[in-house]
């Protein structure tokens, strides 16, 4: 008996022993996978944190982003008031001038049928004279300047823009002789198509246009014309002086003959051409006579008295 009770205290002891090491090893092994868990864990918390830490700089971009959209916003805001100010000014001023109240003049200088590559150098000098003017434009050049075929002109219309000067509807075409004016739709279909090439070159509609050749070139049409341009919102302007660029200058001195000879009235609607060299060499010259002679000179608006409504 006690040999049995001996051999079974073995037993006994090798079963605790077992389950002892059974033990440590499950302890062992629920510890390591509680480590790698806890690792795991860790991993996941720091990436979460990390995570949002983005979002929240993102947020932070966002926010900062809208904040700079309503500047924006409010920039244009500001520039709207401030050009509906300017222009407010300019009319107070007319109608003092045509009222006989001021001794003042005004002078508005336009420049027809561009962009031509030429029009870089009228920019220019009307910059260094800190001078606005009106820009009536066609497309019937195509994309690439008439003056320099390795020059996309289009990019000019937002020069226009960007330097300050209105941008004026002269019809797509500028086809006098070839179907403008065989009716009142022909005319309007080139205005709209002008129309709508400037404000997807620019996100700018422009209000004002001019006849090509003149109203008169519209003749029987013109009051229907005109009848149907009001509908749109547009007003018209032909011109009061000029150089005589649109045809037969020979010299600059012919230029400046013609220019001066045409400068009497208390408002004046200068027309030139911003392709014709002998215009681009007086027009520094023409802006000093001007301002001596007392002449403020504006880029036209749709409410100046200048315009045909």
């Amino acid at each position: 008996m006690e040999k049995r009770s001996g051999k079974s205290c073995k037993y006994i002891l090798a079963a605790e022993l077992f389950l002892i090491v059974l033990c440590s090893v499950s302890i062992f092994l629920v510890n390591k996978e509680t480590n790698i868990n806890k690792r795991k864990y860790d991993f996941l918390v720091n990436e979460f944190e990390a995570k949002q830490k983005k979002v929240s700089s993102q947020k932070e971009k966002l926010s900062n982003l809208e904040k700079e959209l309503i500047s924006y916003t409010d920039i244009d805001e500001s520039i709207n008031t401030i050009k509906s100010d300017y222009f407010n000014s300019i009319k107070k001023l007319e109608d003092k001038i045509l009222n006989n109240e001021s001794d003042k003049k005004i002078a508005y200088i336009t420049f027809d049928d561009g962009p031509y590559y030429n029009t870089y150098k009228v920019l220019d000098i009307l910059d260094e004279a800190n001078v606005k003017a009106t820009f009536f434009t066609i497309s019937a050049n195509g994309q690439f300047c008439h003056d320099n075929k390795s020059e996309n002109c289009f990019n000019l219309y937002n020069e226009y823009f960007k330097r300050g000067h209105t941008i004026a509807n002269h019809t797509y075409t500028h086809a006098i002789f070839k179907g403008l004016y065989s009716s009142s739709d022909a005319f309007m279909d080139a205005i709209m198509k002008q129309e709508e090439h400037i404000k997807n070159l620019t996100g700018y509609t422009t209000n004002i246009t001019r006849f090509p050749g003149g109203s008169a070139s519209a003749k029987g049409l013109k009051d229907e014309i005109v009848s149907r341009l009001r509908d749109r919102g547009y007003g018209w302007v032909d011109w009061t002086a000029g150089d005589g660029d649109g045809g037969g200058l020979s010299s600059r001195d012919q230029a400046w003959g013609n220019f001066v000879s045409t400068i009497n009235d208390k408002i004046e609607v200068i027309l030139f051409h911003d392709y014709n060299k002998y215009t681009t060499e007086i027009l520094s010259d023409a802006i000093k006579y001007l301002k001596e002679n007392g002449y403020e000179i504006f880029p036209l608006f749709y409410e100046s008295n200048a315009i045909n409504k």
